[in-house]
């Protein structure tokens, strides 16, 4: 598998265009509507602090059997398509109540960029998982960016229903361990990223598209 630069370009210009992000809001379980604490267009603020200790911007009041539940945000960004219809309306679970217009920073940018280039394993199952003892042993030495895997090598360990499944490597070829993106043992949800590996021979490239990012991307 190769780094496909002309795909990066392509999502680069995308996000140039339009640089932001959609985030649906949806109501956590059934209930009425009680009340919107937001308007359309209001400016909106994920959880702050040192460890997110303060909510979000509080959107509306979900009641359910009497009990008003606060629905806060976990974003920043700008309300939109607010379903000011739905107000004192009873609402099934999984309904979108609003949308967060979040603006990308240049981290999530990057991110984006990768998630789209690189080899990515994902979670197939919401599971806990560790790397294989002899891959954590070569971050550990060599670190990330510079650790190598191969095709067909065990890389990592999927804890699920009392069990173990040890998850390889399906490409060919030699890979760099270019970032992991979950800590040991932390119930990681269904389709989440795991790792991401880069084709050694085009590790360099990808750095300074990294880099030049950094340098035209707003931090």
């Amino acid at each position: 598998m190769k780094v496909d630069f002309k795909e990066i370009d392509r999502l680069l210009q995308k996000l140039r265009a339009n640089p932001y992000k959609i985030f649906p809001v949806e109501t956590p379980h059934t209930g009425y509507i009680k009340e919107f604490k937001v308007k359309e267009g209001d400016s909106v603020t994920g959880p702050t602090g040192k460890w997110l200790e303060k909510p979000g911007t509080p959107l509306f009041i979900l009641e359910r059997e009497r009990n008003p539940k606060i629905v806060r945000t976990h974003t920043t960004g700008i309300v939109q398509n607010l379903r000011e219809d739905l107000k004192e309306r009873f609402v099934q679970a999984f309904e979108t109540i609003l949308e967060i217009k979040h603006p990308l920073s240049q981290e999530e940018v990057i991110s984006e960029v990768l998630l789209s280039a690189l080899h990515v394993i994902y979670a197939e199952e919401t599971a806990r998982f560790i790397l294989v003892p002899e891959i954590s042993h070569r971050i550990e030495k060599h670190g990330l960016k510079r650790a190598e895997v191969r095709g067909g090598e065990d890389i990592l360990i999927m804890t699920f229903m009392k069990r173990e499944h040890f998850i390889k490597v399906k490409e060919e070829g030699r890979f760099i361990i270019y970032q992991v993106y979950f800590k040991p043992f932390e119930l990681v949800p269904k389709g989440s990223p795991l790792i991401a590996l880069c084709p050694s021979e085009d590790l360099p490239v990808l750095e300074r598209i990294v880099a030049r990012i950094r340098e035209e991307w707003p931090s």
